[in-house]
């Protein structure tokens, strides 16, 4: 098949069935899906499966997510390696001068595929970072309309999705259901990376008054990233796991599934969501 890349869209040529069984010529459109080396000096920490596009914030929120880097002032600048051949899927972190991280336990072993963001490492107490739980204030509630309201607008700013229907999204909102970032991926995890990742490049961290809310399911992969970035309430349009509802509530994180309106699951700190 013939492609052409367009940003995260790559566009080729089909043969489509038709309902009467007759077969025509199509050009479809499919989301492109290619490896970033994510790399510290010359170090790299990870490969993922990724749709390319903003990958200095997949990056700079992977480093979040592990615990790498707190502040922004720790990195310096992103780059790409001149002399490699395929430098467009290597993303090289340059952390500030003096700034020293410990990468023995984060190195991840082998290619993070983009339906799993932690299929690389060697085990779940691996990936367990030490973040502090969520401390945030009682004022920090979300009305039920507001909370409906956020999977049909996240929707409308997937752009790629209308044109591939094969790509996820993450979105962050305020109380107040206002987008402050939407980012989308092939991974769900990379999705929220990128979230993340942009809006720790514009210091914004700790988002301790906001809410994250993913195209799919929530993973306990998904709940650690929101924890690093301090995010109080998390909802997914699909189904948590086990493991996500328990980190949840060991993290004093409020965590939604299956919101779609008008209906929606609570599975820990109901407190935060203002049901009359």
């Amino acid at each position: 098949m013939n492609s052409v890349k367009e940003h995260g869209i790559g566009s080729g040529q089909i043969i489509r069935r038709k309902g009467d069984g007759s077969l025509e010529y199509h050009r479809d459109d499919l989301t492109v899906e290619e490896p970033l080396e994510i790399r510290i000096a010359r170090k790299t920490l990870a490969t993922t499966m990724r749709t390319p596009g903003h990958d200095e914030e997949l990056a700079a929120g992977f480093l979040v997510s592990e615990g790498i880097v707190r502040t922004r002032a720790e990195i310096d600048q992103f780059s790409r390696p001149a002399e490699s051949r395929n430098r467009e899927n290597i993303i090289t972190v340059e952390l500030a001068e003096g700034v020293k991280v410990k990468l023995g336990s984060v190195k991840r072993f082998g290619t993070i595929s983009s339906s799993c963001g932690i299929c690389g490492k060697e085990s779940i107490a691996a990936i367990r970072q030490n973040f502090p739980a969520i401390t945030s204030a009682k004022d920090v509630r979300i009305d039920i309309e507001i909370l409906l309201s956020l999977p049909p607008l996240l929707r409308n700013l997937q752009g790629e999705f209308a044109r591939t229907g094969g790509i996820h999204a993450a979105g962050i909102f305020n109380l107040s259901g206002e987008p402050k970032v939407v980012r989308e991926d092939i991974g769900r995890h990379n999705a929220v990376d990128k979230t993340v990742g942009r809006a720790f490049l514009d210091g914004q961290l700790p988002l301790d008054r906001h809410v994250l809310l993913v195209s799919g399911r929530a993973s306990f992969e998904i709940m650690q990233k929101a924890l690093s970035a301090g995010i109080p309430i998390v909802a997914s349009v699909s189904a948590p796991s086990t493991l996500a509802m328990e980190f949840a509530r060991e993290s004093n994180q409020t965590l939604v599934g299956f919101l779609r309106p008008p209906s929606f699951n609570v599975y820990s700190h109901i407190e935060r969501v203002a049901l009359s």
